[in-house]
């Protein structure tokens, strides 16, 4: 039996509400109990996954959008924080939904890392980008994702969000004490990176993700594939 949406977003709710409260219990838990929370929090995308009938044609589209969202991050990777994964995966989630979005967002960052490095930040990039599909099927009927501004302005906010998720892992893992001044300093730190990513989510929406979406329904009615 398949795990519900409404399961999956009980167990990410209840990971992050331990996560903050390890915050509060033991300052050299925090990056143990933060890593084993995001594996928590990812289990049940993977399992309601491997539960649900997936043809082989969708399966193929998978795996042709976690390729191309590798070869777009391995390519820009000398570029600080140029990141057309984030582009795909957000197209991903929009169109085929929000636990798709999410299996490509976290399997991306798990393989690119095989060829970029893998390392305790791993967890954090498979959550952040499988977070950034998962909301953007949530949101693909929503006002936000049906016209490009608001697409543009999508992409903009998740620019940021990914690397303030990033910062998190920055601090619970080189941070000790950990204080609002440190965790302040990361996040000024960081801004320019931030802004990078987000510029870039901003160019790529603002002017490909109309014709994404137009070869998405080509695709998903001449082969009859995943519905949202």
């Amino acid at each position: 039996m398949g795990i519900s949406k409404q399961v999956i977003f009980l167990t990410i709710l209840l990971s992050f509400l331990g996560f903050l409260g390890s915050f509060l219990w033991k300052e050299n838990a925090y990056l143990i109990s933060s890593m084993t929370l995001l594996g928590v929090a990812m289990l049940p995308f993977f399992i309601r996954f491997e539960t649900k009938k997936t043809t082989g044609k969708e399966i193929a589209l998978i795996a042709m959008l976690v390729a191309i969202s590798i070869v777009g991050r391995l390519i820009f990777a000398p570029l600080p924080n140029i990141q057309p994964t984030s582009f795909v995966v957000m197209m991903t989630g929009m169109m085929l939904g929000s636990e798709i979005g999410f299996i490509v967002g976290a399997v991306s960052a798990l393989v690119s890392n095989l060829f970029l490095g893998q390392g305790p930040w791993t967890p954090w990039q498979m959550f952040a980008w499988g977070g950034m599909g998962l909301t953007a099927g949530v949101l693909h009927n929503q006002w936000i994702l049906k016209n490009n501004g608001g697409r543009v302005l999508f992409g903009f906010i998740w620019g940021f969000f990914f690397g303030w998720i990033m910062n998190v892992w920055v601090v619970v893992g080189f941070i000790s004490p950990i204080t609002w001044k440190s965790f302040m300093g990361v996040m000024i730190n960081s801004f320019y990176f931030d802004l990078m990513h987000a510029l870039t989510n901003v160019f790529l929406m603002g002017v490909f993700s109309t014709g994404w979406i137009r070869i998405f329904l080509r695709i998903k009615t001449k082969y009859g594939l995943m519905k949202n």
